[in-house]
């Protein structure tokens, strides 16, 4: 069977969890669409966190890697089309890191197209009635960082062939406990239907 890397960050800026995590703790192990799914937590952390995933890569040697992020504000699932070449952080990471304006490889090019399938991803997300979109930005955080960071390492070790990509999902709903009027700002989405929609996306996979 063929194996699938999917990464969950642990939990930033405040909150008490990631829903990165938690989808990627509640699929690991299952088996989708000819994949046996291993997952993976990364820290928020700039360099670290490439560290983490290559560990991961060099010890797992998957046939697809799908690194998952939380993404507040985002009313639906987000599938990465691009990473870029910049570090610029909003707010510092989990150990205080914030660059500005600074490469994410000094070697490497501007940036990286997703080798996952992003548009058929989308399409089984959507036919199996999960809000989800394409995205043209991942940001200029740990994200975009580990997404750029992916993508460069695999084509420098030869293997771009290997789907690899980055998806953003909303908040779960336990995190607006508490946070009374900001429902709008924030939308959110179950884990059932966060687990419905990642079968769906595997199922796009080659």
């Amino acid at each position: 069977m063929k194996k699938l890397l999917i990464t969950g960050f642990q939990p930033f800026d405040g909150e008490s969890v990631n829903p990165s995590l938690e989808i990627v703790k509640r699929i690991a192990g299952r088996a989708v669409n000819g994949y046996e799914l291993v997952a993976r937590e990364v820290p928020v952390v700039r360099y670290e966190s490439v560290e983490t995933l290559r560990r991961a890569v060099d010890e797992i040697r998957p046939d697809a890697v799908i690194i998952v992020g939380q993404a507040a504000g985002r009313p639906d699932i987000t599938v990465e089309r691009i990473g870029i070449n910049v570090d610029d952080f909003r707010i510092p990471d989990n150990e205080g890191n914030k660059p500005v304006d600074e490469p994410v490889a000094a070697d490497g090019p501007i940036a990286y197209w997703a080798t996952l399938p992003i548009k058929k991803m989308v399409d089984h997300m959507k036919a199996a009635g999960i809000p989800a979109s394409v995205s043209n930005s991942a940001g200029t955080y740990v994200c975009n960082h580990l997404l750029y960071s992916v993508l460069h390492m695999l084509a420098q070790r030869g293997e771009a062939h290997i789907p690899a990509g980055f998806v953003h999902i909303p908040f779960l709903p336990e995190q607006m406990a508490g946070r009374t009027g900001l429902e709008s700002q924030y939308p959110t989405m179950s884990a059932e239907a966060l687990e419905k929609a990642f079968a769906a996306m595997i199922e796009a996979l080659p």
